[in-house]
């Protein structure tokens, strides 16, 4: 029986002007009945993930943050360069629901069997619009959490943890032994170390502090590079040597890294040459570049050799490659293992309304390492 939702629903919404100002605000927003295959999940928590302060903030020049409205209907507006508004032109005037993926309980169903199976549940959502109190959503894209798995510990059931697993199968589907990975402190990083160390395939993690190194190898990583080191090249080399390692997943994407990396992939692969070409070695070697920590350009010189790539890797490109039989797998590993392999780490548990608090913004906004949000929006 359904728990009567409300007809309407609080969402923390992303409105970029024509005047070259970006909105942040809460919208009151009509929830509709559930279709037949549709569910209404009362959303307890949903992570503030890079790619959803992309689209939070925009190109908004934070610095210029200002409040207005009131304490319980707060209005946050930043200033947006002229230079970066070219960017924000295919979503002038349109105001966005924000959040990838999020958690919570059923509280409505349609008719169909599957919808009514999950009144009650605790189910992890992945959809877009989750930064809201409530979320009316097809079945099949939810996932039914184990029992005794909060809507906390669920809540980054997908994005982190199923790519972490696309990283690994694109290893393989591309015909590469061992990976490299940039921020690997994170809660995506921790991730795919632990599956790395469960199937025993080699993994060079790339971090920027020495705390973020002693936490990955408390967590058994035995290759951890601190780019901030002066031996940092050297480091990486010899890493790339021991493991193979011929593939790379970039999450900072500006800057001169990816180009490092792929310099150093040369290089390890020099010492093993038994002929010289001056076109380098013929082992392919690729850099994918899935994030924008640095908003930087992508900086490299071309030390490598012939044999190179350099692209973009996004989650639900490689999802569609390949196919739903293969996605069901992956989501029912991540959900066995929510609370293991998969579990997710955050610095800090706010509301809504504390989400447009220019302190808070000031600290969740910079994708720092390590300082990952949790959003509550019934709190």
């Amino acid at each position: 029986m359904n728990i009567d939702p409300p007809k309407t629903t609080l969402q923390l919404r992303s409105l970029v002007k024509r005047s070259s100002e970006l909105e942040l605000s809460l919208v009151e927003a009509p929830l509709a009945p559930p279709a037949a295959n549709e569910v209404i999940v009362r959303v307890e928590a949903a992570p503030m993930n890079p790619s959803d302060l992309g689209l939070l903030f925009g190109a908004a020049d934070l610095r210029t943050a200002r409040v207005s409205g009131t304490p319980s209907r707060p209005v946050v507006t930043a200033d947006i360069a002229p230079a970066a508004m070219a960017s924000m032109a295919g979503r002038l005037e349109a105001s966005m629901a924000v959040g990838n993926e999020g958690a919570g309980v059923v509280v409505g169903a349609g008719s169909s069997a599957e919808a009514q199976a999950l009144l009650g549940k605790t189910v992890a959502m992945l959809g877009g619009a989750m930064y809201t109190q409530y979320r009316c959503i097809p079945v099949d894209q939810c996932m039914l959490l184990p029992d005794g798995v909060t809507p906390a510990q669920g809540a980054s059931s997908f994005v982190n943890p199923l790519t972490a697993l696309g990283m690994v199968e694109t290893m393989r589907l591309e015909g590469h032994r061992a990976l490299v990975h940039t921020a690997a402190a994170s809660n995506l990083g921790q991730m795919l170390n632990r599956i790395c160390i469960q199937e025993d395939i080699g993994l060079v993690n790339i971090v920027r502090k020495q705390a973020q190194e002693d936490l990955l190898r408390a967590q058994g990583a035995v290759h951890v590079c601190n780019a901030s080191l002066p031996s940092f090249t050297q480091d990486l080399t010899q890493a790339l040597v021991a493991t193979g390692a011929t593939l790379a997943f970039d999450a900072t994407g500006g800057g001169k890294l990816s180009g490092q990396i792929l310099s150093g992939m040369e290089a390890a692969l020099s010492q093993t040459a038994t002929v010289y070409s001056r076109y380098g070695s013929t082992t392919h070697k690729q850099v994918y570049i899935y994030g924008g920590l640095d908003r930087a350009p992508t900086e490299f010189a071309r030390s490598f050799g012939m044999a190179w790539g350099m692209g973009g890797w996004l989650l639900f490109t490689f999802l569609q490659k390949i196919g739903p039989d293969a996605v069901r797998a992956l989501k029912a590993r991540v959900a066995s293992e929510i609370t293991t392999t998969f579990a997710s780490r955050y610095t800090r548990e706010i509301s809504m309304t504390q989400a447009l608090s220019l302190d808070e913004i000031h600290v969740y906004a910079r994708h720092a390492t390590g300082e990952k949000y949790l959003l509550k929006p019934n709190a």
